[in-house]
């Protein structure tokens, strides 16, 4: 016998019932009344019922005077909102919305009455993000019509409804929904059941290692989150964010993803657990990772974790010029930085040909920027002046500051520090680049490992902020006060971190996309959907796989082999799927194919 929605086509899902009213559950009842659905609030305080009307009364007279609705269309979608305290009111959907608390007991409780009050083609909806669908429809007298329905906070304004279908759901109601959310405006993404589904299975796991960073005094929560939003162009960075979310939720949201995992990245940091029990559960409470002006306040006050502004860390010393060793894209564009800033610039290179054809991209950079009208063409000339090409390291006998910017290999790093050390005047600081080795590698081929201290510029130097600043064990306090120094004049936002593999960004950033790349090889979603989840649900830029082909899939695998072997968990080994493709010789964009294919050029 077939089930009621395995075959007949269901009707449109004209009336919703809403089960919880808190800013979630207020927010879909609003994307549904201001769609033209019968929306039926319900929640088992009278208080949060009166909340959600003022709320949504709120929020459309807001959405009139941005002329983004009228006033009629204003009218018609509070009438189509209507509160109760009863679930029987229910009895009417087409479509059941639960969007409680995330704790099974209390969602069985409400799925279970359902089955008593809703006709038999009802479908049932949970918004969880954390707990089992399967789970919860396998309690249900009708199983075929649960699915997940995930909506992303503020709802009216995310885009991305991740539909989540269990073993046991039909066809029809995923086909239903999935309508519905078009209907919506919404971009819905279709997804298997497991923990955290695409957005927050690899959110919340970047989240938790950033935690555990905090938590290991690693760096600084300021310096975490600058950093994440400079160098992958988030909207917020990992601690804030937790403060947003809630540090509690956080923590139940891993605590479900371990028990389906077992990865130990998933396993919540006990500095979740520690805020949690404290009542410091971020934003709601009004202190987490961060102190607020009050509860539910988004705004930030000094607390006694709160860096100094302009404290000295120590006597700096003097730079006036600056050597660059390297001819790649990288080191021009860190020589173009400098000359920028007023600091005479030696750019050696292994010929003097190597050194002159840097030069000139530096000219073509600054000539683009010109055009567009950011600097005058005197000031461009005068940048291009300060620019001394040549093939002999010999030129940097004078310089203050001599940085490499060579290959990602470290022999060859340690060949070119042993060099420095013998052509560089004493007194003269000594930087790498390097993006995953260990600074204290390059430090210890030198007499002078003080001197030696790492310089992370990302890619395009010219137009990313960030610069992580690496301090090895041996580092001296004045040739760290000097690059914070120096950072600050050529326009970047240093973080100080350790010297360990990936540093801040690396170290958070490649881990998720590893995580992405294993939810594809295991067939749970597609790269589309996982890209297109990202994006829409977390803010991010790029989706991973764009990243990952922008990037390259070869220097992805090296990051993640370094981090791998520095870190010794399992979870951080490299996906299969990425080394079969780099062993493909399928790097990504460089070589028109990596997870897409793409046009040559």
């Amino acid at each position: 016998m077939a089930t009621p929605l395995s075959d007949t086509p269901l009707s449109p899902l004209k009336t919703v019932a809403v089960i919880g009213l808190g800013t979630m559950g207020t927010g879909i009842a609003e994307v549904l009344a201001r769609a033209g659905r019968d929306v039926i609030g319900i929640d088992i305080s009278e208080a949060a019922t009166t909340q959600a009307v003022a709320t949504l009364e709120a929020s459309t007279a807001r959405a009139v005077r941005r002329e983004h609705m009228s006033e009629q269309e204003r009218t018609d979608a509070l009438a189509r909102f209507r509160t109760f305290t009863d679930l029987a009111a229910a009895a009417e959907a087409d479509l059941v919305i639960e969007v409680t608390p995330e704790s099974y007991d209390i969602k069985r409780q409400v799925f279970r009455a359902l089955d008593t009050i809703v006709r038999p083609e009802t479908i049932l909806a949970t918004g969880t993000n954390a707990l089992s669908v399967t789970r919860l429809a396998a309690d249900s007298a009708h199983p075929e019509r649960v699915l997940g329905l995930h909506f992303f906070n503020p709802a009216p304004a995310m885009k991305l409804v991740e539909v989540v279908s269990s073993v046991l759901t039909a066809p029809g109601a995923v086909t239903a929904v999935t309508d519905l959310a078009i209907e919506l405006g919404k971009e819905p993404v279709a997804v298997g059941d497991r923990p955290g589904f695409v957005a927050d299975g690899l959110l919340f796991g970047y989240l938790n290692q950033a935690a555990a960073m905090y938590e290991a005094k690693y760096a600084s929560r300021e310096d975490i989150d600058a950093a994440m939003k400079l160098g992958c162009g988030l909207p917020m960075g990992p601690l804030a964010l937790l403060d947003l979310i809630g540090v509690d939720t956080a923590r139940t949201v891993l605590e479900a993803m371990y028990s389906a995992s077992h990865d130990r990245l998933h396993a919540p940091a006990p500095i979740l657990k520690q805020l949690s029990e404290a009542g410091l559960t971020g934003r709601k409470s009004g202190r987490g990772f961060y102190s607020y002006e009050a509860p539910g306040s988004d705004s930030v006050v000094r607390d006694a974790l709160t860096p100094l502004d302009g404290a000295v860390l120590a006597a700096g010393r003097t730079i006036r010029s600056v050597g660059v060793a390297g001819s790649g894209t990288m080191a021009s564009g860190i020589a173009e930085v400098f000359a920028k800033a007023g600091y005479e610039v030696v750019l050696a290179a292994r010929t003097e040909e190597k050194a002159q054809t840097a030069k000139a991209r530096i000219g073509k950079s600054l000539s683009r920027s010109v055009d567009k009208g950011r600097m005058t063409a005197e000031a461009a000339a005068r940048t291009l002046e300060l620019i001394t090409p040549t093939g002999s390291y010999d030129d940097f006998a004078e310089v203050d500051l001599a940085l490499e910017a060579v290959a990602e290999d470290l022999e060859i790093k340690q060949q070119l520090f042993a060099t420095f050390d013998k052509v560089c005047k004493p007194g003269a600081i000594l930087a790498t680049t390097t993006s995953s080795l260990p600074v204290v590698a390059c430090a210890r081929a030198t007499s002078r490992p003080q001197d030696v201290i790492g310089m992370h510029f990302f890619n395009p130097a010219p137009a990313m902020k960030l610069v992580e600043v690496v301090r090895t064990v041996l580092t001296a306090d004045d040739v760290h006060a000097t690059v914070r120094e120096v950072c600050a004049k050529i326009r970047k936002h240093p973080v100080d971190c350790g010297d360990r593999a990936g540093f801040i960004v690396n170290a958070l950033l490649f881990p998720y996309l590893n995580n992405a790349i294993k939810m594809v090889q295991e067939h749970y979603a597609s790269l589309d959907d996982i890209d297109a989840a990202m994006k829409l649900g977390g803010g991010y830029p790029m989706g991973p796989f764009e990243l990952l082909d922008v990037v390259g899939l070869d220097v992805s695998l090296a990051i993640e082999k370094v981090l791998h072997r520095e870190f010794r968990d399992p979870g951080l080994a490299p996906a299969p799927l990425l080394e079969h493709l780099v062993a493909a010789g399928c790097l990504g964009r460089k070589t028109g194919r990596g997870f897409r294919e793409y046009a040559r050029r």
